[in-house]
């Protein structure tokens, strides 16, 4: 089963499934167009929006476990 962390690299989460750009886009986070999603894990974009990574980790696990079931 596909999981991610705050440690997770955003560019390697959104190649996991392309279905976690919408959870992206609706916390706040545009990384898709970002060169630095490549480079930036889920907790230090978090940090750069302000924002507490732990429910979006949450929120992106649980649809990689629907869509992997």
């Amino acid at each position: 089963m596909k999981q991610i962390t705050k440690q997770s690299m955003i560019g390697e989460i959104m190649e996991l499934d392309r279905g976690v750009i919408p959870i992206l886009f609706r916390s706040g986070m545009a990384c898709i167009g970002c060169s630095a999603s490549v480079y930036e894990t889920l907790e230090e974009a978090g940090m750069v929006h302000g924002m507490e990574v732990d429910a979006l980790v949450n929120e992106i696990n649980e649809y990689l476990r629907t869509v992997s079931d």
